[in-house]
């Protein structure tokens, strides 16, 4: 086990191949490297067991990268937790020299490290995101739990870049309220399109 100051060294709470179930990417097949640690603290979290990173083995990175290539995917996933918490540098570089595209999901909390080909910006109310994300990111994907979320959603996108996929997707346990609504405020704001939980419609780990 290693530490939070050794970059060659990840907190992995799981990885796993499977198909990516939500956002642009959705119906992909994609490696996930699901890193422990995350101070955001989002009350609808689904998976609050991976904000405590001491409770994960530190992994080396080229054990992770051994892995992912054990699986048939082109596409990687680097989600969390908050995955920004480190310095995702080595990893994104060594991906990218076996040949994998690389893709993170991340609140935007925390500065940008790595190389991606792919960043899915989900900012969160309850910590602030960076300004550089609403530059640099290729997807926004806001979570509708409550109504006051559209308006949220709408002062987001529109500070995004022109090049930018904007995803609206209904929280999965609010799912059936918060559907209806959805639809009507992507029908109202065209430039938007529904991210739907698809994994969990089709019971896909």
């Amino acid at each position: 086990m290693s530490s939070i100051t050794d970059p060659a060294f990840l907190p992995v709470m799981e990885s796993f191949y499977t198909i990516q179930g939500e956002g642009f990417h959705s119906g992909t097949p994609a490696y996930f490297v699901r890193l422990g640690g995350c101070d955001v603290g989002c009350t609808w979290c689904d998976v609050k067991e991976s904000w405590d990173a001491s409770q994960f083995d530190w992994v080396s990175i080229g054990d992770i990268v051994k892995e992912a290539k054990e699986s048939k995917a082109e596409l990687i996933v680097v989600t969390g937790g908050e995955p920004l918490m480190y310095d995702l540098s080595q990893l994104t570089n060594e991906l990218k020299s076996e040949g994998f595209k690389t893709n993170i999901e991340t609140s935007g909390a925390y500065p940008l490290s790595g190389t991606w080909d792919w960043i899915c910006f989900s900012p969160k109310k309850f910590k602030a995101p960076l300004e550089e994300f609403y530059i640099n990111s290729d997807e926004l994907k806001v979570i509708a739990y409550n109504k006051s979320d559209f308006k949220w959603a709408d002062q987001h996108g529109s500070k995004m870049q022109d090049k930018a996929q904007l995803f609206l997707q209904p929280e999965w346990s609010k799912e059936k309220e918060m559907t209806p609504l959805v639809v009507d405020f992507v029908k109202q704001n065209p430039r938007w399109k529904i991210s739907l939980q698809t994994h969990k419609y089709m019971d896909i780990p």
